[in-house]
């Protein structure tokens, strides 16, 4: 196994290198077998190796891989059309990760405050957010760590609580440069942070009430997670801007920022970019995800099985000391316990679970849309016995 020394020192991996994988599982160089409840970080929605992603990635790649968008490009303009309707929004701008596709809405509510003669636009971004780590999305980010060194940041954002709407009507109140706010409709990387059922409601209240764009960072969130194609839709609502990624091509690099004209029609010719964004190989990787979701019906089964496996860590785990909350939605989950639970991710790695840990003190679950029955089970059960141990221990 190689050392990694000609790699730049940005990751501390884990020891094990993955060789290959089917559905929700995967195998190690070694030939052991992982059940992957992590997905790739809510990427690997359909899970690895997906036949119907493998087929049109293939095919594309045995005619065109890239032109540029100095051109047209036929599986750009038909994923954005997919996405539109899915979404209910007017124009897509396609890039190659969530952070552009945050950096997009950023720029774009940028100019939409300059059009409007605010001469400093603000943002209102949440506490323990996670955006990217651009440097206007790292500083978006509600997340000192992240955000350590990279002094100078970007100004121009103003932070509030997340899920505290007086908060952001003091704002209102209060500031006169604001033109957007950017949230999570729940926050992944601080902990699966659910905020309460009429807080996107309330949100676009206050953006319409002071015109301003309302932007939705559903990087994590999105195709299908939480049990509907978007998690806005859980709510009667639009927002004006969406971004997307991580699943939308099911481990191939996209971004897409999807947005209502008011919006989308700031940005002119030459007023943003992307050489590799929306390319045909990545189009067709997300046009197939689009297509295989629908006909497996996964965003239901995101909703019906995230039920069930929540209801099964609720029966395994809400009587035992130290665990203080089971929350999330759909097939997004978090268990947090009383006490730092870091270890659980290496023991977990040795019992053939991959999962990963938040805030300290949060086990997060995002298994793929396709987990099975029995993968449920086998899930549960090591995940349970797991932290009991792990509480017990700590409790001695």
């Amino acid at each position: 196994m190689s050392d990694n020394q000609h790699l730049m020192t940005t990751y501390a991996p884990m020891d094990v290198t993955f060789d290959h994988g089917e559905g929700a599982v995967l195998w190690d160089t070694e030939g052991k077998q992982y059940l992957d409840a992590l997905a790739g970080i809510a990427v690997c929605g359909l899970g690895h190796a997906h036949p119907a992603v493998t087929a049109a990635i293939t095919e594309q790649a045995t005619k065109l891989v890239h032109t540029s968008n100095l051109y047209q490009i036929q599986n750009q303009q038909r994923l954005a059309d997919e996405l539109c309707r899915l979404s209910g929004l007017d124009r897509v701008f396609f890039a190659n990760s969530g952070a552009e596709a945050n950096e997009a809405a950023i720029k774009i509510a940028r100019m939409y405050g300059n059009n409007k003669g605010v001469s400093s636009p603000g943002i209102i971004v949440m506490e323990n957010s996670f955006h990217g780590r651009t440097m206007a999305t790292l500083s978006a980010t509600g997340n000192r760590h992240v955000q350590a060194g990279f002094e100078p940041l970007v100004q121009g954002f103003i932070r509030a609580p997340f899920n505290n709407i007086d908060a952001i009507e003091n704002i209102a109140a209060n500031s006169s440069n604001v033109v957007a706010v950017m949230v999570e409709p729940i926050q992944g990387e601080a902990g699966i942070n659910v905020p309460a059922t009429d807080y996107l409601n309330r949100l676009r209240k206050i953006c319409d009430d002071n015109n301003w764009l309302l932007m939705l960072d559903e990087i994590q969130t999105g195709m299908g997670r939480t049990g509907q194609w978007f998690a806005f839709q859980h709510n009667d609502l639009l927002p004006d801007i969406v971004t997307l990624a991580k699943a939308l091509g099911n481990g191939v690099p996209i971004g897409a920022c999807i947005a209502n004209s008011k919006a989308a029609e700031v940005m002119k010719p030459g007023s943003h970019g992307s050489t590799f964004g929306g390319n045909p190989l990545a189009c067709a990787a997300g046009l197939a995800v689009i297509k295989t979701i629908a006909q497996e019906k996964l965003v239901e089964r995101a909703a019906t099985i995230g039920t069930r496996l929540s209801d099964k860590l609720h029966a395994a785990l809400d009587n035992v000391d130290g665990v203080k909350e089971i929350r999330g939605l759909g097939l997004m989950i978090g268990i947090q316990l009383d006490k730092p639970c870091k270890p659980l991710v290496s023991e977990a790695l040795r019992q053939g679970l991959l999962i990963s840990v938040q805030s300290d003190y949060v086990i997060r679950l995002l298994p793929p849309l396709t987990i099975s029955e029995q993968q449920i089970e086998t899930l549960t059960g090591t995940l349970s016995t797991l932290v009991r141990s792990f509480l017990q221990q700590e409790a001695a």
